[in-house]
């Protein structure tokens, strides 16, 4: 068997189009701007250009962005006067503060200080609760993005069996409750799991996020399994000449794709969806700020 790519790229354009078509409603019919504002402190080169393409995308579809950028010596308490200046900001409405942030900053402490309902990466405590007990509230970019992508690959996945490989805050447990609420039977696995082969090769759905390079095998993938990839890693490509990388997912993509029903690509996969969903949840935002039906737009 080989596996259906599912195109993360074109995924994301489509989510990218519906989201300029809102904001367009949103100014035309409401007189609603939607804003976003993203922070990041100090220079790592991967928040950089992540935040690049964060601030290139917001512009394009027609939402105002808010771009500040603060040295790597700010302190804490000056990083979360800007969050709760951005709290006050009508103009804003959803604020996103890039991780990590310099070790001398208790990066809980920044997420706790934005205002839940602009919270459009869903990290505070309020939306995590929110989540956990089906109460609705903004839900983490990446795991949303993922789900997008199973259900309209699977359509109805209720009674399926998925494993999440990855425990994180970030990604692990907000997909596993997202597969709960999809009425799958879920399991969490991660790195210390006893015969994490057995408990891959169970599953008709397999979410790898646990952060290391090619982690899951291939001959664990129970065929006909729809593989979602979240990791990505940059490892040695000694074939490409001296120095070079190339990028691989925690997955073993060549064998899994030979057994698997579908499966995400990396790169090209997850990652484009993680900022198409964080503009979504942005209007998301702006919408239950603004006590704006959905169906109106």
């Amino acid at each position: 068997m080989t596996a259906t790519l599912i195109d993360g790229k074109a995924f994301a354009q489509k989510v990218r189009s519906d989201v300029a078509r809102d904001v367009k409603s949103l100014r035309d019919n409401h007189g609603v701007h939607p804003g976003l504002a993203v922070v990041i402190v100090g220079e790592d080169a991967a928040s950089q250009v992540y935040v690049r393409n964060k601030v290139r995308q917001t512009a394009e579809v027609g939402m105002q962005s808010f771009h500040f950028e603060m040295d790597a010596s700010t302190d804490q308490k000056t990083l979360i006067s800007k969050v709760k200046e951005l709290n006050a900001d009508p103009r804003v409405n959803g604020i996103l503060v890039q991780l990590p942030l310099p070790d001398h900053i208790d990066e809980a402490a920044v997420i706790e200080t934005i205002n839940p309902a602009k919270d459009v990466d869903g990290f505070h405590v309020v939306n995590s609760g929110k989540l956990a007990t089906g109460g609705g509230g903004m839900v983490p970019c990446t795991p949303l993005g993922c789900l997008m992508m199973l259900q309209d690959n699977l359509g109805d996945m209720s009674g399926l069996r998925a494993v999440v490989v990855g425990r994180s805050n970030i990604v692990g447990k907000p997909m596993a409750q997202l597969l709960l609420d999809a009425n799958c039977t879920v399991t969490i696995a991660h790195s210390r799991t006893k015969d994490l082969p057995a408990e891959v090769a169970a599953a008709d759905i397999v979410v790898a996020a646990v952060g290391r390079p090619e982690m899951v095998k291939g001959e664990w993938i129970k065929p006909g399994a729809t593989v979602v990839d979240v990791g990505i890693n940059r490892i040695p490509a000694p074939e490409k000449g001296e120095g070079k990388t190339r990028l691989v997912g925690d997955v073993e993509f060549a064998a899994a794709a030979e057994r698997a029903r579908a499966i995400t690509p990396v790169p090209g996969g997850v990652g484009p969806m993680t900022i198409a969903c964080l503009l979504k949840n942005t209007v998301t935002a702006t919408l239950s700020q603004n006590n704006i039906d959905p169906a109106s737009l």
